[in-house]
């Protein structure tokens, strides 16, 4: 069954509905750039009521490694998603703590799948999102095509502008190392916003139908 992971939270009223719709990762994210930023002044109330089947995951861009740790520590994280240009080491690091790692990569339609060999070891999943001038929540599709070219033994998240209309697509799409999908701009009232009813429907359409 496909995993489902919502991105880019940032109200603790709004968490608490979209627990309700029962998500396998919540993505929250740390990086100023975005406009789902969730601040500097975020307090743990926003990851309370997150049950521990849900995993917490933190979204980075070129961090510095000891404001991830202090990040991942004072959440109390399960996963961190890597999305700048972050080495195979700099995955390591935070694999070997325990973390699930998800390293997300840049799709554009001459993408080499070979890039992605170096960090086999040093994370878990990978990610995969258009291609734009910033770090993803576009709301953007890549040609999905493209990933009939890819081979290698890890499991991805399939990002990139995934919206509602979009289910059949998804039921369709067969290849082994689909993990899961990622879901954010698309499902949204308001930027860090979600719009719970549809992202429940879409979760119950996604794993029932």
């Amino acid at each position: 069954m496909l995993k489902i992971k919502v991105c880019g939270l940032r109200d603790p009223v709004n968490v608490t509905g979209v627990v309700k719709a029962a998500p396998d990762f919540m993505g929250f994210i740390f990086w100023p750039g975005s406009v789902r930023y969730l601040g500097k002044n975020t307090g743990t109330i926003l990851f309370r009521d997150i049950p521990y089947d849900i995993m917490k995951t933190g979204v980075f861009v070129n961090e510095e490694p000891l404001k991830v740790r202090t990040i991942i520590n004072r959440f109390n994280l399960n996963a961190a998603q890597f999305h700048g240009s972050e080495s195979p080491d700099y995955c390591r690091q935070f694999r070997k703590s325990g973390l699930i790692i998800i390293k997300a990569f840049p799709i554009e339609a001459d993408f080499d799948f070979r890039r992605l060999i170096p960090y086999l070891e040093s994370c878990d999943y990978f990610l995969f999102d258009t291609k734009t001038t910033g770090f993803g929540g576009s709301g953007k599709k890549f040609d999905r095509s493209i990933l009939e070219e890819y081979k290698l033994d890890k499991l991805f998240f399939l990002s990139g502008g995934i919206a509602y209309d979009d289910i059949d697509e998804i039921k369709n799409l067969r290849h082994n190392g689909l993990f899961g999908i990622d879901i954010n701009s698309r499902f949204e009232i308001s930027p860090g916003i979600k719009d719970t009813g549809l992202i429940k429907s879409f979760i119950d359409k996604i794993r029932n139908e």
